[in-house]
């Protein structure tokens, strides 16, 4: 007989340094591990609207680079171009990356951590020019 299926949640507090990737993948294997849930499918869930997770190559940082410095240009941070201006000339374009990067990630779990592959890892887009605390919610649901 099959082993009955779990849930389990948290909510990991990540800070960032601005725009960039903030690499999450050990934090939320870490939580995993001790969840007891070692096969099953994790859920991502940022709590932003200005932020991103992105699951990316994390061998080569250029990789990185080349995608912080592709998203100034698909919105780039100009007040002109904007009816949203309220929170600063970096809020409007932060809203779109958001919305190009996503805000939530399901994953499959094997062995107690996140099934990625070899190059894989989780990240935080963080696409505001200041530093934040930004909210991850974690559920994996398994045996």
């Amino acid at each position: 007989m099959p082993a009955p299926l779990t849930q389990a949640q948290t909510v990991l507090e990540i800070a960032t340094r601005g725009t960039g990737f903030v690499d999450i993948t050990a934090e939320v294997d870490r939580w995993l591990a001790g969840s007891g849930i070692t096969t099953g499918l994790a859920t991502l869930f940022l709590q932003h609207t200005s932020a991103g997770l992105t699951v990316q190559e994390n061998a080569d940082p250029d990789v990185l680079r080349d995608l912080t410095t592709h998203l100034e240009r698909l919105a780039p941070r100009d007040p002109g171009l904007y009816r949203h201006t309220l929170e600063g000339p970096d809020d409007m374009p932060a809203h779109i990356r958001s919305s190009l990067t996503g805000v939530s990630l399901t994953i499959p779990v094997g062995g107690g951590r996140l099934l990625l592959g070899t190059w894989q890892a989780v990240y935080v887009c963080e696409h505001r020019a200041s530093p934040h605390r930004r909210r991850v919610v974690v559920h994996v649901t398994g045996a």
